[in-house]
């Protein structure tokens, strides 16, 4: 790396350091520790339009109010710790109704684990009380292993049966409201985040009291009119969010509609059979069912009982036995004798429930490991608001857009029912801290930057409409030409021969060349039964017998849209293991506008570019056109819930060719589990060298940008909550700075740092209007925090549904942007993603990065590795206590691409 970073300065070169005597080891002093900075300024340019808000502001009557944290522990009569999970709000409310004069009469807030919360102190800083609940319980309601004479034929019995619990209260700290106050000042009090945790602990306990599923700080009603079934036995449940936040216009109270899953109530089979797409019982595989039953609550028709399922008994109902005690005679004192009785056989005829689809089918385990207990199936339904905690295939997370998707008005008047209903100011603890809550939505200015121009083929101009633009009678900027390719069909129904004329026909309209594929190549039907990676050699021993060497491109398509087991081995052969650019399609409807789409994605791997923002060519980007600047954005990916032995995959993408912004590369990485700070961007190795992305990036955009070593970083960072800012103010960046350090760099560039987040629970909606916010619209005003920079902006246009802002938040800001230029850079960042003709709810950076990381994903199958993690697997390095595999190599080719699709 040899041209300085700025191409303008001409400077001469400092004196050469003093000479370090061989001795003496330099040491670097510890970088300080960055702060988030405050916000600079409010943007001025744009439209202005009056927009609605899903925020509803809260007045404090009473700031100097104090909340007493106090610690909760309960304990059996033993002593032995009791996990308060499920049943602590059962004991803490028990409490408050025989010991209400105790507590001198005070309510409280109780997080349901360890944390209760009072205004005011209590009358001790240390209590302990006897608790005492009765609990209706079965006490034979279902045939184990021991049995009762006395219960042959006969209902299943109950009694109440009563449990003590020991139940300590200790004093812990004082958190006081008026950090509250002091936040909305602009100041940052260290008990902030616990003032507003508490208020927030009061909304959930309301929402328990009303029977809610809770999550986090969304709220669900077990309400059959807010369930929307989406296939596999998976139910959407429609709930709500609600939360306090501290803001520039004061404290205000986010409520929006939010949806969990959860698996659909009802008969177990019934679940199980839409669970496995199977049209009858014989067809259910059991191995699979008993692994998905685990631990799933379900209700005993017969008796009306709850119970948690182990497991499946060994042996179908009407063979599956087990001891039971039968009464010889009438005599009160004969003990009976033990007899051994099936299932089915007990319930037919000593319980005399008639049985229809159970005699064949396993029983379901609801007793414990050394003690089982068994339940016909038909018998069993499951429980209401049990979460689904699985990753949804893709075709149900598209069924449960399309169902639970609601306009504008829909959802101001679902937000605005809820805040009436509620009825939150009743709240005595909220009453007693003087917090009002108004019903009505708040108002707020927002203002609509105007969208950028674009440049297509022969240097034309393109004015995007409403977001959206199009390729009809245009050509793209830069097309490529394709020579060397074939069509490879994996038994769909497809005319390939068709499919690859009109391909060419339609990309001499777009500028691209393509020449006459060199093959169309079927697949033997007789490897359609095969696994899909045999089925993937099979197909490349075909490609290799019909061609004269290897193509640069495949078109392959798919028999499935989407979810084709094929898809993840195809990618990886092409991309990793022989370095072939690919295109995968399932085409229903062949026309120009699909082939378009599909030729956008083409050009773009092959190195092409659809379209330019008019101002990157010539530059005219402000900051950024006369400083070599590169791009960032940074993303990510985790694997399934509940899963800590699949790697977390982390991508970041790059920008090259300077000063244009519109062209990216990728670096992607494993790292440990669930870890959300990038931990390769700098990455020692044994040998002296680094191999972390950033070295990778920052080669690249030398190499790229004519000698240019960026003097400017702008860092896009997805995916990251507000707890973890620090983090990657801290952690990752110096990261980066070491990288340049190894690299043997002293003048580090200046670095911007943005995360931008999706995942968050405000909405902007038209003031008098029922359609979208026009995009571009920006608000920095009013809702966005009372101190740091940050705002919201939605470059979409919202066709479907709620449209749902970006919120950037900036937290270093070294180059100087103005807020105006910051908003109007990051609008056209949204318009420069090759893959669309529209703009993009984020920045382009983030979505690349968001891509190679889901993509790269299937690269690896990690639930084989996590069966076989004996650490004996080559490429296989370890992190903590769990290995974590590498990511095989790309072909520089592939890795040099924008992205990949």
């Amino acid at each position: 790396m040899e041209k300085d970073g700025n191409k303008c300065d001409s400077q001469p070169l400092p004196a050469p350091p003093p000479v370090i005597p061989p001795s003496v080891k330099p040491e670097k002093a510890d970088r300080p520790n960055r702060s988030i900075i405050s916000r600079p300024g409010f943007g001025k340019t744009g439209r202005p339009i009056s927009l609605l808000t899903n925020h509803f502001r809260v007045s404090l009557k009473h700031p100097d109010e104090i909340f007493y944290q106090y610690t909760v522990s309960i304990s059996s009569e033993l002593g032995k710790t009791v996990d308060s999970k499920g049943i602590g709000r059962k004991i803490m409310d028990k409490l408050y109704q025989i010991y209400f004069s105790d507590l001198a009469g005070k309510r409280f807030a109780y997080d349901g684990e360890k944390a209760l919360y009072t205004v005011g102190p209590l009358p001790h800083n240390n209590l302990e009380f006897p608790v005492v609940l009765e609990e209706s319980m079965v006490k034979r309601g279902s045939p184990s292993q021991t049995g009762s004479p006395s219960e042959s034929g006969k209902r299943a019995k109950h009694s109440l049966q009563s449990k003590t619990f020991k139940v300590a209260i200790s004093y812990a700290a004082k958190v006081p409201l008026k950090s509250i106050s002091l936040a909305l000042q602009g100041t940052e009090p260290e008990k902030v985040q616990d003032a507003l945790r508490v208020l927030d602990i009061v909304l959930r306990q309301q929402a328990a009291n009303r029977g809610c599923l809770l999550v986090r700080q969304s709220f669900f009603h077990d309400d059959s009119r807010l369930f929307t079934e989406v296939g596999g036995g998976v139910t959407g449940c429609r709930g709500f969010h609600s939360s306090f936040r501290p803001t520039h216009g004061g404290l205000s109270l986010n409520m929006d509609v939010s949806t969990t899953m959860i698996l659909t109530p009802g008969p177990v089979i019934n679940f199980l059979l839409a669970n496995q797409n199977a049209k009858e019982p014989r067809f259910i595989d059991w191995v699979k069912a008993k692994k998905m039953l685990k631990n799933m609550r379900v209700k005993a028709r017969h008796n009306n009982m709850e119970f948690k399922i182990i497991g499946l008994s060994e042996k179908p109902c009407n063979q599956q036995f087990f001891s039971m005690k039968v009464k010889s005679g009438t005599d009160q004192h004969d003990g009976g004798e033990t007899v051994e009785v099936t299932v089915y056989e007990y319930f037919t005829k000593h319980r005399n429930i008639e049985l229809h689809s159970s005699a064949y089918m396993p029983c379901l385990d609801v007793g414990k490991p050394k003690r089982p207990n068994y339940l016909p199936l038909e018998l069993c339904s499951l429980v209401s608001l049990q979460r689904y905690t699985k990753a949804l295939t893709s075709m149900q997370r598209a069924s449960l857009v399309e169902k639970s998707r609601q306009k504008p008005p829909e959802r101001i008047q679902a937000v605005t029912n809820a805040m009436k209903n509620y009825r939150y100011d009743d709240d005595p603890i909220l009453s007693a801290c003087g917090i009002c809550i108004e019903k009505q939505l708040t108002q707020v200015d927002g203002r609509v930057l105007e969208a950028p121009k674009l440049k297509v083929g022969n240097n034309e101009d393109c004015f995007p409409c409403n977001g959206r633009w199009n390729f009809n009678k245009k050509k793209l900027v830069d097309p490529i030409r394709i020579e060397r390719w074939a069509v490879v069909n994996f038994s769909a129904r497809c005319d390939t021969s068709y499919l690859s004329r009109e391909l060419i026909n339609c990309g001499r309209n777009k500028g691209i060349h393509i020449e006459r594929p060199y093959s169309l190549i079927e697949e033997d039907p007789q490897n359609r039964r095969l696994s899909p990676a045999v089925r993937v050699e099979k197909m490349f021993e075909l490609i290799m017998s019909k061609l004269p060497g290897p193509p640069e491109f495949l078109l392959c398509v798919l028999p499935e849209r989407k979810n084709s087991d094929l898809y993840g081995p195809w990618k990886k052969r092409n991309l990793s293991d022989l370095g072939i650019v690919t295109q995968c399609l399932s085409p229903t409807k062949i026309n120009d506008q699909y082939l378009t789409n599909v030729l956008l994605k083409i050009n773009s791997k092959l190195g092409g570019i659809n379209s330019l923002l008019s101002i990157e060519r010539p530059s005219r980007i402000p900051l950024i056109k006369d400083t070599p600047t590169m791009i960032l954005g940074m993303d990510v990916s985790h694997g399934s819930p509940g899963r800590s032995d699949i790697p977390s995959i982390a991508a970041v993408v790059g920008s090259r060719s300077w000063p244009l912004i519109s062209r990216y590369r990728a670096a992607v990485r494993t790292q440990s589990s669930k870890v959300e700070m990038i931990e390769s961007l700098y990455k020692p190795l044994a040998n002296g060298e680094d191999g972390g992305i950033m070295r990778e990036l920052l080669l690249d955009f030398y190499g790229t940008s004519n000698g240019y070593k960026p003097a400017q970083v702008i860092v896009f960072r997805d995916g990251v909550s507000e707890s973890q800012f620090s983090k990657v103010l801290n952690f990752e960046l110096n990261q980066m700075i070491k990288a340049y350090e190894h690299l043997g760099e002293v003048n580090f560039p200046k670095f911007t740092v943005i995360v931008a987040q999706k995942n968050h629970h405000t909405k902007l909606f038209q003031n008098n209007a029922s359609e979208n916010v026009p995009p571009g619209t920006v608000v920095d005003t009013k809702i966005v925090h009372p101190r740091n920079y940050d705002f919201y902006m939605c470059a979409q246009a919202g066709m479907i549904g709620t449209s749902r802002p970006a919120h950037y938040h900036v937290l270093l800001d070294e180059i100087g942007f103005s807020p105006d230029d910051l908003q109007q850079l990051i609008l056209s960042l949204s318009y420069v993603y090759q893959r669309s003709t529209s703009a993009i709810s984020i920045v382009a950076p983030v979505c690349y990065a968001h891509l190679a990381a889901q993509q790269m994903g299937q690269f690896i199958k990690f639930e084989d590795f996590s069966e076989t993690s004996s650490g004996h697997k080559s490429g296989i390095t370890s992190v903590g206590s769990i290995s974590v595999p590498e990511l095989p190599r790309l072909d520089e080719k592939v890795a040099g691409s924008m992205f990949f699709c």
